[in-house]
This record gives C-alpha cells, sequence and structure tokens, in this order.
C-alpha cells in the first residue's frame, strides 16, 4: 500500500464532500436536529396525567383525597364530574387521561374499618402510558392509606412498630430520564448513516461517473481505494459523535462516565463494522437509489427496531431476540450505554465488542467475494 497514493485519494474524497455542500450540511448538521428531536420530543417520562374526578361521597375524607391526588406531579385535576355520561365523554373526547371515582360509602366503609374502595379508569390506547398510570395510582393509593393510618395512630397515642422498611434507589440514572437512555442510541443510528448509507452512495457515485473504471486501471489497489474512501467519513462521524456528546451534556445532562479511550476504540470498531456493510452494499448495488434502498434496508431499519434503542429486546419473543444479533448496532449501544451511563471497564463489554470484531471480518470477506466474482464475469 502506497502512501502518497492513498493521501491522494483520500484528499480526492474530502474535495468532493466540500464540494457537495448540500450533503455536507446534512452530515454535519443532521445530528443535531436528532438529538433535540429525540431528545425533547421521543421522551417516555409521564408527567402531569390529565385527571377527572367523580365524587360521590362528597365527604371530608374524599376531599382530603383529592386534595392529596392534585398536590403531585403526577396528576393534574382538570375537571370535576358528576355522572356516568359525563366520564365516557370525558374519556371518549381525550379530555382527560383517567377518571378517579369514589364511590358514596367510602367515608363510611372506611371509619367502618371495612375496605374502601377507589377506582381508577383508565384510557388504555397507549398502553405504555395506561400501564404507568396505573402504576402511579396504586403508589399513591397506597401512600395514602399509610399516612392516614399513620395520623389515626398517633391520635391514639399508640407507638408504631415497622419490622420492614423499604429504601429504593436508582443507579446510573437517578431522576430516570428517559433522555439519558436515548441518547447513546442516537450516536449508533447517526453514526449507522454516515458509515452505512454515506460511504455506499460514495462508491457506488463512482460507478454511476465511470470513475470507478478509471481507478482500476490505474496503480491504485483495491485496499487503497476502499480506505481512502471510508477514512473522510470515519472523520465526519467522530466528529458528529463528539458533537452529540457535547450537546447532550449541555442540553440533557448526559455525561460519560466511563473511559473515554474505551469509548473512542469502540466509536471506531463501530465503525469499521459499518463501513464494511457499506462496502458490501456498493459492491451489490449499481445506482445511488438501488444502494440507498438496500442500505436502509439492512442497517438503519435494522438498527431502530431490533438493536434495543427504543424497544426493550428482553421484551421481545425468543426467535426476534436471536435475529437481533444481525445488526451490530445491538452490540454497540450495549457499550455505549456501558461506558456513557454505568462506567464500566473493558472487563464488562468485550464481548460486544469482540462481535464488532468478527461481524466486520465477516461481512468484508462477503464482500471481497462478491467483488472478485463481478470483477471476473466483467
Amino acid at each position: 500500500m502506497n502512501p502518497n497514493r492513498l493521501l491522494a485519494l483520500i484528499r480526492k474524497e474530502f474535495k468532493h464532500l466540500f464540494r457537495d455542500v448540500r450533503f455536507f450540511m446534512v452530515l454535519l448538521f443532521f445530528p443535531v436536529f436528532l438529538l433535540v428531536i429525540f431528545g425533547y420530543a421521543v421522551n417516555f417520562d409521564v408527567k402531569n396525567i390529565v385527571i377527572g374526578v367523580y365524587d360521590q361521597d362528597k365527604s371530608e375524607m374524599s376531599r382530603k383525597l383529592l386534595n392529596s391526588l392534585s398536590s403531585g406531579s403526577y396528576f393534574q385535576f382538570k375537571k370535576l364530574l358528576n355522572s356516568d355520561h359525563e366520564i365516557k365523554k370525558a374519556l371518549d373526547e381525550k379530555d382527560v387521561q383517567c377518571v378517579v371515582v369514589i364511590p358514596y360509602n367510602f367515608s363510611r366503609e372506611f371509619y367502618a374499618k371495612r375496605e374502601a374502595k377507589v377506582q381508577f379508569l383508565i384510557d388504555g390506547v397507549d398502553d405504555n402510558t395506561a400501564t404507568i398510570t396505573q402504576n402511579y395510582a396504586v403508589a399513591f393509593i397506597q401512600n395514602f392509606e399509610s399516612n392516614l393510618v399513620d395520623e389515626i395512630i398517633k391520635l391514639k397515642g399508640i407507638k408504631q412498630y415497622k419490622p420492614l422498611g423499604v429504601e429504593s434507589l436508582f443507579w446510573f440514572n437517578n431522576d430516570l430520564k428517559s433522555s439519558r437512555f436515548l441518547i447513546p442510541g442516537l450516536i449508533a443510528m447517526i453514526l449507522v448513516l454516515i458509515a452505512v448509507v454515506s460511504v455506499s452512495l460514495s462508491l457506488v457515485r463512482e460507478k454511476e461517473t465511470g470513475t470507478l473504471e478509471q481507478i482500476r486501471v490505474s496503480p491504485i489497489t483495491t485496499l487503497e481505494l476502499l480506505i481512502g474512501k471510508t477514512i473522510p467519513f470515519v472523520f465526519v462521524a467522530l466528529f458528529n459523535a463528539s458533537v452529540i456528546l457535547i450537546a447532550g451534556y449541555f442540553l440533557f445532562d448526559v455525561s460519560v462516565k466511563g473511559s473515554f479511550l474505551l469509548l473512542f476504540v469502540a466509536v471506531i470498531l463501530f465503525l469499521f463494522a459499518g463501513t464494511s456493510l457499506g462496502i458490501l452494499v456498493s459492491v451489490i448495488a449499481d445506482s445511488q437509489q438501488v444502494a440507498f434502498m438496500i442500505a436502509t434496508l439492512i442497517s438503519l431499519i435494522p438498527s431502530l427496531i431490533l438493536s434495543g434503542f427504543i424497544f426493550p429486546i428482553d421484551g421481545m419473543p425468543f426467535i426476534i431476540q436471536i435475529f437481533t444479533n444481525v445488526t451490530p448496532a445491538k452490540f454497540f449501544i450495549n457499550i455505549l450505554r456501558a461506558v456513557i451511563l454505568r462506567g464500566v471497564g473493558l472487563e464488562a463489554i468485550w464481548q460486544d465488542m469482540l462481535y464488532l470484531l468478527i461481524f466486520s471480518a465477516v461481512v468484508l470477506a462477503i464482500a471481497s467475494v462478491n467483488f472478485k466474482r463481478k470483477l471476473s464475469e466483467a
């Protein structure tokens, strides 16, 4: 491999990047756009659940429950309902997300030392929000019940004894912000876009313009061609990953808790895997349209659905869990979340890094075999 030929090819590719201003601006600013969209718009945090209340009891006890319900940050009281018809109308028109029904015998049952029930009618169209709302409702009732019992015991002068206590501590994401969970995956999505789609389009463009034939008859080797075409995009991808990390720190308080060197090595390994996939696409496709479709089909879509970026892999059927191993983004996202959020070392992620190496070698071997076959047919 001749260094002078390689540097000349790299300079040529950089000139192509800078000459196509629109494409270059997309590569630079699209990551920031995605960061804002995923960080603010794609948010799984559920707060300020709009509720309506049908208070049939209208007692001091029911008013105390409603005051306690609306004083927190999870429920937002909107309207008081007076009949079953109004309940149905409010839920049908999505005026409220949940209706709290307090039965007419609520306080009487409580003071009679019988079970006093409260009903939460929840809009179940969005199953994720409905499940979280149900959990909030159960936690609220348990807390309200505990406070009432403590108050009664204190009034009677009884010394309370609690043999067991529960203390929950959330590690790595103590305030449970979904943006901290999404940003590492967003880095993987951006690098897939650059490493696979951009590299494949760049190589196929040489086919369409006829310059690939000129390069073949030149002294440039196949290895020099592939390295020279991919290095500029590797630099752009590293720049984009840095921008996302910096923006994530200032906008969403996402800081790297682990080793920056380990993170850099992981990014390089993933870019190696992604560019290998891009090279394979460029060998198969003969036009940029076909290359874009194939690259999207085998990289972006699996990275979005099967990598654990948004949808937890543990909740998928067993067959689908096996199928998720075809995308390197799954293992890269595992590494990113481990290094950025948990601050782990190499001992926790070496298997994921080994997979990226194996994936790259296998894909490059397939691309090489197909490339030689096409040359022999030509």
